[in-house]
């Protein structure tokens, strides 16, 4: 059972109601409505992690998954099973990155660079120059950065479910990127 109630919908003002009916329902994006002030916020730069990067899906995928397995959160790591299958993460790299093995042997390079970085960025304030060397032969400075942006917005959700004890439901699939790309952007 979660450490907080999960707000009631119909408290909240109508924008924020129409915004949240655009989305699957889910119980983590729930949770996080009691900031009323901040979850749109929070929840389009998701949005823009699933439809503006330059980062591939399969890397940002690795990212999600190595950022829940290092910080002990199920409930990311649950729901991003399905979606990481998508974009050709295997079951075997899945695995080992659930056994936080990030170095096993059966990690291809490029993908060990990434599960390294992004554990070692999860772990420190600072990692190490091989494991920032590795990264930056493969990726960009914008993936790079990227990369870090979608671990620190995961390191963040994954502790609203870890430290209130978001109850892991079955996984929604695809439903969120779908409803990102649905979703408007609000005028810049």
């Amino acid at each position: 059972m979660s450490r907080l109630t999960y707000p009631d919908r119909q408290d909240f003002p109508k924008e924020l109601r129409e915004f949240l009916d655009q989305l699957p329902q889910h119980a983590a994006f729930d949770m996080l409505s009691h900031s009323q002030a901040t979850v749109e916020i929070f929840l389009r730069q998701g949005q823009a992690q699933f439809t503006q990067l330059v980062l591939s899906p399969r890397d940002r995928e690795l990212t999600i998954l190595t950022t829940a397995s290092a910080t002990d959160c199920a409930y990311e790591f649950t729901q991003h099973v399905p979606i990481s299958a998508s974009v050709g993460v295997s079951d075997a790299v899945r695995d080992a990155i659930e056994r936080k093995e990030f170095n096993a042997p059966e990690l291809p390079g490029d993908d060990r660079a990434i599960i390294r970085f992004v554990a070692a960025v999860v772990a420190a304030p600072t990692v190490s120059d091989e494991i920032f060397s590795a990264v930056k032969e493969r990726l960009t400075p914008r993936e790079i950065l990227e990369i870090m942006q979608v671990t620190g917005f995961y390191w963040s959700f994954g502790r609203v479910c870890t430290v209130l004890d978001v109850e892991v439901e079955k996984d929604h699939g695809d439903a969120v990127i779908d409803a990102s790309r649905r979703m408007q952007v609000p005028a810049q």
